[in-house]
């Protein structure tokens, strides 16, 4: 059954519009009056990010899970739906991982944003460094960052996802950096760092014994590393240095099988 996102309060038994994007995809699929789609808010949750994505379904609250629906009225450019019953959907990784990210060029950062999503990625930070082929700034960088959501949430459609992960404003890595500082009275996520240099540890030895429920920021560079300055302001910012092996992986790569590695 198609599903979509729809980021407003889902209360059963009520009609409501869908959103253009999801009535687009609808129209698109032709669907008719009749027909049952499965529709979900997409909430990110606040552990780790203090924002979420939408508000909690009514009577599920903080509960991941997903709506049935039924086509009601197909407009010229609307499509209305009736809400049914909501059931419990449990897919999401137990780790909540928080990728923090030098921009891969091109099309490569659209790819890394949606593998990542289906792996349960808990939120992307888009970093610009020292090597970041891709620079953005002002409207430019909010474009891509509407962009990147959107293939967050088409990527939680087609994989059963029911929290969309939160992609930030896109920053520079010095600024991200600064803004890791503990906060009194809150338990820091665990920190680790993908690197290349000395003392790097086995990435899979580094978490034996870590909980299956442990919070987790991974930073990981762009295309040919981050710089010897970057790396060692992340140390000493109490980043854990970790390899994933002797071979050199692209960046969108090493990212993924990393994520691959934490979430379970």
């Amino acid at each position: 059954m198609p599903r979509f996102y729809c980021p407003t309060p889902l209360i059963t038994g009520a009609l409501l519009d869908l959103p253009a994007g999801a009535a687009r995809h609808v129209q698109v699929l032709r669907l008719q009056p009749g027909d049952g789609i499965t529709l979900f808010d997409g909430k990110a949750g606040a552990a780790g990010t203090g924002l979420a994505i939408a508000p909690e379904p009514f009577g599920a609250p903080d509960t991941p899970g997903e709506f049935a629906a039924t086509v009601t009225q197909m407009g010229r450019g609307n499509v209305q739906v009736k809400v049914g019953t909501f059931a419990v959907g449990q897919r999401e990784a137990t780790r909540r991982v928080h990728l923090a990210v030098g921009m891969p060029a091109n099309e490569r950062m659209d790819w890394l944003v949606e593998k990542a999503t289906e792996l349960g990625v808990a939120s992307i930070q888009p970093l610009m460094t020292e090597r970041s082929v891709l620079k953005l700034a002002g409207e430019r960088a909010d474009k891509k960052q509407a962009h990147w959501q959107s293939v967050a949430i088409a990527a939680c459609e087609q994989c059963g996802g029911n929290r969309v992960p939160l992609i930030h404003a896109v920053m520079p890595l010095g600024h991200w950096l600064k803004m890791q500082a503990p906060v009194a009275g809150t338990d820091s996520p665990q920190r680790l760092l993908l690197s290349l240099g000395v003392g790097a540890l086995r990435l899979r030895e580094t978490v034996v014994g870590w909980s299956d429920t442990a919070e987790i920021s991974f930073l990981s560079g762009p295309e040919g590393g981050l710089s010897l300055a970057e790396e060692n302001t992340a140390r000493l910012g109490k980043f854990t240095p970790v390899t994933l092996g002797p071979r050199v992986l692209r960046a969108e790569t090493a990212a993924l099988a990393a994520l691959a590695a934490l979430l379970v």
